[in-house]
């Protein structure tokens, strides 16, 4: 058994209203950054996950996103690494 760190990342789906994204566009803008054409809030999650090895880290942190890290109705998640750690 190897101990792998697993960096998730979180967001709302496209198209679906994003408020606290919008909220920090806004505010950007009112700071002169005009050239922010849109801002997506999300989570980034590490995970240190005990597997046998990569491929299976990999799948059970997708299980553990599509069951309870991720909502399916409003959120897509992506695994950004997996590093044996």
């Amino acid at each position: 058994m190897s101990r792998f760190r697993v960096a998730v990342q979180v967001v709302p789906r496209r198209g679906l209203l994003d408020p606290q994204g919008k909220a920090v566009a806004d505010a950007l803008h009112t700071l002169g950054f005009g050239g922010v054409a849109a801002v997506h809030v999300g989570r980034h999650l590490v995970l240190d996950v005990d597997a046998k090895d990569e491929a299976t880290a990999r799948q059970q942190t997708r299980e553990m996103c599509e069951r309870l890290l991720a909502n399916p109705v409003t959120e897509d998640f992506e695994i950004a690494t997996v590093e044996a750690s």
